[in-house]
């Protein structure tokens, strides 16, 4: 697949993604935030919880489980690092979370998934 439509396809992701969170009572901050060496895909407020979201989008739910490795958590929790004092607010609980996104399937929010 070409860079051009992978692009596409990412963005189509975090929309959807988006939207879901939205619809469960979300905030969308930010999307594609970028700071020296990463970037966070959204940034989401619900209450005094901030989540940093790393969205993945596969053609499988066997490919999906495992679109998410300690390397790139790694690098959302250093662009979250960076990023917290933009978007949290002092007493906020911040969080990685991530969403899968997987065709003809609801997509998946997985909730706290860096245990640094």
């Amino acid at each position: 697949m070409n860079r051009a439509r992978s692009e596409r396809r990412g963005r189509r992701a975090e929309t959807l993604a988006a939207w879901w969170l939205r619809l469960h009572g979300w905030r969308i901050l930010g999307r594609r935030v970028r700071v020296h060496g990463g970037e966070v895909d959204l940034v989401a407020r619900r209450g005094r919880i901030v989540s940093f979201v790393e969205v993945k989008q596969r053609a499988t739910v066997e490919t999906a489980d495992l679109a998410l490795d300690r390397h790139r958590l790694r690098r959302v929790a250093a662009a979250a690092e960076q990023l917290a004092a933009r978007f949290a607010r002092p007493g906020d609980d911040i969080r990685i979370d991530a969403i899968f996104i997987v065709p003809r399937r609801l997509p998946r929010h997985l909730a706290n998934v860096w245990q640094g």
